[in-house]
């Protein structure tokens, strides 16, 4: 066993036998509306605010890596990937929610969709691991990170965070609220930061703000106006071979604009909650979405290298009705509705290379003139649902749901000709998916501390829109099935000696019909839906108070994720010797970019003679993954120090510092390699890095 394992395993049995936390935490992405976890039959891991502003997160992954099972990774600025349950990958297998909303529609997943929610100021962040409840459709195999904006305050209140940091960091917070009359009040908070980035020509920039108005119509009718723009500039960073990665860590072969992306995200809705008494609720959600982006993918540099310009707005409509049966049973229905029309427009375009020292940096690029795709498809999807929860004694929830998702999407191709074979333009055409989603669980309550769940769930995505039309040098693309999943979870929670809260899942999961793209001859790449892979593994959170002093978080998971029937045909003609139409069969292999092992401890000391003081000290894990499907490569894995500190100097002040990466390590967030190349390419996480903030509130 690695030391870091060791050192989790005999942390975590040692405060089972001490500290006093007691928690019955309340979540709200389940069911749209706070309850308490104790009735979920599923995993949920809860970040509070307070959990938040102790971390204060320069980069998603600071925080939502605390959460048993969950890896979030860094690609420079706040880009990244994500592993819940699955490996480390760009795929669309998570759903990411802003207020219970999805950010993005169906068929629009952006990896690094999580940039484009204000992490450092939302009030709290709910982790759903694995397939979710019925009131959430396409995308949710994975997992779904849900972020809650702040509510209005009570009393008028205001906050200026001021912070600094190496690397060119600046960042600036700002938020107030306020009651206007004893019916409204309104909220608002800012985020603007900018970052040169470790590497060269790495630089960030991002504006954000959230807004927030609600008001009593009456007694039984209430309005929450819900507001959220963000706005990211984002270089492109490159990977670097083992050479670079060891002794020239800051290099960067993109200049210029080569990689960059910018993305403008703008989404509004208004929540009418209607509630003619105790037991019964109507939630009418109206929502718009208007997101505009433009980039040149880094990683077709060398090979397609192109400028695409995106932008889609939604208009949409969520509904849910709730109504309780003498306790006893709870019954929850609805209908999801979501159009977005879209446009797409690819560039061809020509990069200026200059050779320095044997090696190639991409400088800059210039469009052709020739357009390889251009095109609009507007998708509809219309979304009933049922959620049934029966309690039949005191001590057991049944439950069970049902999804139906209906997607239609209308695309027209506005090219009369197809461009090349490197780019082909499939005709104009409709394309419809049906897909139902059943799901069913029981949670079990052994006593007044302990309880146990269980639960099934199915769960699908639908082919991006991306994948659908833009085909590239695959020739069937529009015949894609969605990729679907099945879930079988078994989970432990409560709380023993009334100081320790523990929880722990184990998890199975089959996935069929996934999307790969290979290339079966000299001029064809192909898509296709590929075999099946498998997913279990176990999941462990422990949070203890051992004194009133010290305080302890872990977390602990570990998975084997393996293809199942898992082959396809392939060629490689760059390689030494030439491989044509030769059948890959990767049964029983590892699936590459899933790390076997992650861990967390976070030790937080708040000494009682100095009040207002704390200090925490953070232990982060990765552990051995294999880099491709072949098992050839390997990632040994990572193990990383955090310190961070804060004093409440009065009321109105607070200083704080942190350190990221305290022992200097030199680690790759993502590491990984093409199937026929050895050439194994990494991706540098943040060297030592301080930063230092001053918050004032007033």
């Amino acid at each position: 066993m690695k030391p870091t394992l060791a050192f989790t395993a005999f942390l975590s049995a040692s405060v089972l036998s001490q500290a006093n936390t007691q928690l019955d935490k309340v979540v709200v992405t389940a069911t749209q509306e706070e309850t308490s976890i104790y009735n979920l039959a599923e995993s949920v891991g809860v970040l509070t605010r307070r959990d938040i502003t102790n971390v204060s997160p320069s980069h998603p992954s600071e925080v939502l890596n605390r959460t048993p099972g969950v890896y979030i990774n860094n690609l420079g600025g706040e880009g990244h990937m994500t592993a819940i349950r699955q490996p480390i990958s760009t795929s669309a297998v998570y759903l990411f929610l802003e207020d219970g909303i999805p950010t993005r529609p169906t068929g629009f997943f952006n990896h690094n969709g999580l940039y484009e929610v204000n992490i450092p100021q939302s009030e709290r962040l709910e982790v759903t691991k694995g397939p979710s409840s019925a009131l959430y459709g396409s995308d949710a195999i994975g997992g779904v990170i849900n972020s809650i904006s702040a509510n209005v305050p009570d009393k008028k209140q205001s906050k200026l965070d001021t912070e600094l940091g190496e690397n060119g960091w600046q960042r600036f917070l700002f938020s107030a609220g306020t009651p206007v009359s004893a019916y409204s009040g309104a909220a608002i908070s800012a985020n603007y930061t900018e970052n040169d980035g470790f590497r060269d020509n790495g630089d960030y920039s991002r504006g954000s703000l959230n807004g927030r108005f609600n008001y009593q119509l009456s007694n039984q009718t209430n309005v929450s106006n819900r507001l959220s723009f963000s706005k990211i500039d984002q270089s492109g960073v490159s990977s670097l071979e083992e050479n670079d990665y060891n002794n020239h860590v800051n290099k960067n072969f993109y200049k210029g604009e080569v990689g960059e992306r910018e993305v403008e995200a703008l989404r509004f809705s208004s929540v009418v909650t209607y509630t003619p008494s105790n037991h019964t609720l109507l939630t009418v959600t109206p929502f718009y979405r208007n997101n505009e982006s433009s980039m040149m993918p880094s990683w077709m540099v060398s090979y397609d290298p192109n400028y695409r310009e995106t932008q889609f707005e939604s208009f949409g409509l969520l509904t849910k009705f709730r109504h309780h049966f003498n306790n006893q049973n709870l019954f929850i229905t609805g209908i999801d509705i979501d159009h977005t029309p879209s446009s797409y427009k690819e560039y061809d375009v020509t990069v200026n290379e200059t050779l320095i020292n044997g090696q190639t940096y991409y400088t800059d690029f210039e469009r052709t003139g020739v357009v390889n795709y251009n095109y609009d498809a507007t998708q509809t999807s219309i979304s009933p649902y049922l959620h049934l929860e029966h309690k039949p004694s005191q001590n057991i929830i049944l439950s069970t749901g049902l999804r139906y998702d209906m997607f239609s999407v209308d695309y027209n191709n506005h090219l009369n000709t197809q461009v090349d074979d490197s780019h082909i333009t499939p005709a104009s055409q409709k394309i419809d998916y049906t897909h139902l989603s059943p799901k069913a669980g029981i949670t079990y309550r052994l006593n007044h501390a302990h309880q146990v769940y269980a639960n099934y769930r199915h769960a699908f995505r639908a082919p991006s829109v991306g994948t659908l039309f833009r085909s590239g040098r695959s020739i069937n693309t529009t015949e894609l099935k969605p990729v679907k999943t099945d879930s079988i979870e078994i989970g432990f929670r409560g709380y023993a000696l009334d100081n320790i809260h523990y929880e722990l899942a184990i998890y199975y999961m089959e996935k069929t019909d996934d999307i790969v793209s290979v290339i079966n001859s000299e001029s064809d790449r192909v898509s296709l839906n590929a075999g099946e892979s498998l997913h279990k593994g176990i999941e462990l959170g422990l949070q203890a108070n051992i004194t009133p002093e010290l305080n302890i978080n872990t977390s602990f998971s570990y998975s084997e994720q393996t293809y199942g029937q898992f082959e396809y045909l392939y060629s490689c003609f760059s390689c030494t010797p030439r491989i044509v139409n030769q059948i890959l069969n990767f049964d029983g292999n590892d699936i590459g970019k899933a790390p076997k092992t992650l861990g967390n401890i976070a030790v937080r000391y708040e000494p009682l003679k100095w009040h207002g003081l704390m200090f925490e000290f953070e232990l982060e894990h990765v552990g051995q993954y294999y880099t491709d499907e072949t098992n050839t490569n390997e990632y040994a894995g990572h193990e990383l120090l955090n310190l961070r500190s804060r004093y409440q100097v009065n009321a109105e002040l607070e200083v704080y510092a942190r350190v990221q990466n305290l022992t200097d390590k030199r680690y790759s967030t993502y590491t990984s390699n093409r199937v026929g190349s050895d050439e194994v390419e990494y991706r540098p996480g943040l060297p030592l890095t301080a930063y230092a903030g001053i918050r004032l509130g007033f």
